[in-house]
């Protein structure tokens, strides 16, 4: 730790880079801390379509690839670390993580969410074996197989399109007899002839000795189970798992309050410590798209220069 920052970003996702940018352009020393990759969970979005002005066809790579440039255009240093423990009372805010430590006068959490797992038998065994969480990653792998998606809302609903582009057959496993999914995004599914439904029901187990070959499905209005066995000739399928998302709070969550694991802000992304500010999947919030971390994210970036000025 050589100095101290005006704010640290601990998040290279959307809101955490937005915040960079801003903090930036602000003339705030600016840190951006980001344990694997920047870009947040978008970079695994082939398509982005609905983020104001964004190009036609772009990627989430694309998009934050930009971002990224922007970020450090206007001077935020971005720095790959993972954290491992974090003190955020008092004036001076300490980041400790397993390379160095950090310390600055605000703090700004952009951490985000990870998916969720069902936490069914089998599914952990064999992840990456069959199951994943992320179609651009691995839609591949499933080229003229069938494929199931495990979800309703809108991520399920446009990986499922995505991968009509691999497998020969998508399958959308619901727990409910309706999408979850905005309107547009439901249509472009119900019209593609290559996506099928299966309402009211959930995943219960999933089989295979080192690759997946069946999994055990239950209706949830009759209770019938039965056991789906891929195809003999092609020996797997591909399972697809889009049932929500867990945010990324259990480390720097410690003295701020909280809501089902998820920060509590005001509008201004202001936590109940005076200094410390949350942007983006991270908090309590309605609404968890591109377009509002990065507001969120501007935000932030801005109460932290006003708290800087009016405090320190």
């Amino acid at each position: 730790m050589d100095s101290i920052y005006d704010v640290i970003i601990i998040g290279g996702g959307p809101a955490g880079l937005a915040a960079g940018l801003y903090a930036g352009r602000a003339r705030l020393n600016t840190l951006i801390l980001e344990k694997d990759s920047t870009g947040g969970q978008i970079v695994i979005t082939s398509e982005i379509e609905n983020y104001p002005g964004g190009m036609e066809c772009e990627s989430g790579k694309d998009l934050t690839d930009r971002m990224v440039r922007q970020a450090k255009n206007f001077g935020a240093v971005i720095v790959s670390d993972t954290i491992v423990d974090v003190a955020l009372e008092g004036k001076i805010k300490h980041v400790y993580g397993e390379k160095d430590s950090y310390a600055a006068k605000t703090v700004i959490i952009a951490t985000g969410a990870k998916p969720k797992r069902m936490g069914c038998p089998g599914e952990t065994e064999l992840t990456g074996k069959g199951i994943s969480y992320c179609a651009t990653c691995d839609g591949s792998f499933f080229e003229d197989l069938e494929v199931f998606v495990v979800g309703g809302g809108d991520a399920a609903v446009e990986e499922a399109i995505y991968l009509t582009k691999f497998g020969r057959k998508v399958t959308i496993i619901h727990r409910r007899d309706a999408l979850r999914a905005a309107k547009s995004i439901q249509e472009k599914a119900f019209a593609n002839d290559k996506i099928c439904f299966m309402w009211d029901t959930v995943v219960e187990e999933f089989k295979g000795d080192g690759i997946l070959s069946s999994m055990v499905v239950k209706n949830v209005k009759t209770g019938e189970r039965k056991e789906i066995i891929a195809d003999e000739d092609d020996g797997t399928f591909g399972v697809f798992v889009f049932v929500g998302y867990t945010p990324m709070s259990a480390l720097v969550g410690k003295n701020l309050e909280m809501d089902g694991g998820y920060i509590i802000t005001d509008d201004n992304m202001r936590t109940n410590i005076p200094g410390v500010f949350a942007a983006g999947d991270i908090r309590v919030k309605s609404l968890r798209q591109v377009v509002t971390a990065t507001a969120d994210g501007a935000i932030a970036a801005m109460q932290a220069d006003k708290f800087i000025e009016n405090n320190l």
